[in-house]
């Protein structure tokens, strides 16, 4: 008996250890049950596009030693983003990639290096599998590309119609190094206002992709890692006061809690803010003003007036600040107040964005 059930048991451990191959064309609820179809949709999909050290050991967790962080910096920078874009895909980039590099830059903004991303999904039911797998190799690309690594995830099936395709939601982990503190808090009256480049071309590329209006444009979204610009940023002024992405509600909605969070007044000047001529048309011709308008590959930076032009050329320098202009200056007064000196020589005020120009941007 026990010579019968030993080639049995053998070829059995053999099936278990084998990697699982989705065959489905579609998602179904038993790829989210836990079973065997989950098995092979994470091994067909994400641990052969993710795989690392940390990721194959396959815990409910992933574990990384300390001293990778501590060899680093002196502080953890810890976030996590949701992403809901409507379509999936569009010019210049797709879910996938926003959902890697919009964590990178939340971490990047703070001083931060980042390491390691953790990577959840929602799908519903009837979701392409060809389109999932695109997604995630897209994810793989952008995690490679930056230089961090996918450590642990989740994914979850719900029935069709209680979501709309596909969520992602990535954490993200990072070191700050000794030295570094970049806050709001930190502004001051005299510091300049520095941005990596045109405005707008991500909320227009979404708007565009959706196929509602009747308009045509060659822009793309402007999604993209922002990690090695910032240390081309500190490299050269480690007194940098204050930095952040500026993602929905556009550079209008960052200036605005910046300057409520340092009780501080801001002067734009219009003709300075690059902004595409198609962002511009576009934005005339819908009624929308491209300083609330979504990007993904943005940084609004605040120094101080001493360090503002060589940072602006070591921004220049560098391909994700080619286009990197001085967009205005810190005042003290009006406090919590953001001023646009326009192109007709007036000023107005650029409040906080009430309601939202573009829903499920990211």
């Amino acid at each position: 008996m026990t010579n019968n059930l030993n080639p049995l048991l053998q070829n059995i451990e053999k099936i278990r250890r084998r990697p699982g191959k989705i065959r489905d064309k579609i998602i179904t609820l038993a790829h989210g049950s836990g079973g065997k179809a989950m098995r092979d949709l994470i091994d067909d999909i994400f641990v052969t596009n993710f795989d690392n050290p940390i990721l194959s050991q396959l815990e409910d967790q992933a574990s990384f030693p300390l001293a990778t962080l501590t060899a680093r910096g002196d502080r953890l920078a810890f976030t996590t983003d949701s992403y809901v874009v409507d379509p999936l895909f569009f010019p210049g980039s797709d879910i996938g990639a926003l959902a890697v590099n919009g964590t990178i830059n939340d971490l990047a903004v703070s001083g931060a290096k980042p390491l390691y991303l953790t990577c959840s999904l929602i799908i519903e039911e009837g979701l392409e599998v060809d389109i999932l797998r695109q997604v995630i190799q897209s994810m793989k690309t952008a995690a490679e590309s930056a230089g961090i690594e996918i450590i642990t995830g989740d994914t979850k099936v719900v029935n069709r119609g209680c979501a709309d395709k596909l969520f992602i939601n990535t954490a993200g982990i990072g070191v700050i190094p000794q030295g570094i503190s970049i806050s709001a808090h930190n502004i001051q009256p005299g510091d300049i206002i520095i941005i990596n480049g045109e405005i707008g071309n991500h909320g227009t590329a979404i708007l565009i992709a959706r196929g509602e209006l009747a308009l045509e444009t060659e822009i793309k979204s402007d999604c993209q890692p922002l990690h090695s610009l910032v240390d081309t940023i500190l490299n050269i002024c480690p007194e940098v006061h204050a930095m952040r992405d500026a993602t929905r509600g556009g550079l209008a909605t960052v200036l605005n809690e910046f300057a409520l969070t340092s009780n501080v007044g801001m002067r734009l000047d219009e003709e300075s803010i690059p902004i595409a001529e198609e962002v511009k048309g576009v934005c005339e011709i819908l009624g929308l003003d491209p300083l609330y308008l979504a990007n993904e590959g943005k940084l609004v930076v605040v120094v101080p007036k001493s360090h503002s032009e060589a940072v602006l050329s070591a921004m220049k320098s560098h391909p994700a600040g080619a286009n990197s202009a001085i967009i205005g200056e810190v005042m003290a007064s009006p406090p919590g107040v953001v001023l646009l000196q326009t192109a007709f020589g007036t000023e107005r005020i650029v409040d906080m964005l009430v309601g939202d120009q573009l829903p499920r941007i990211c």
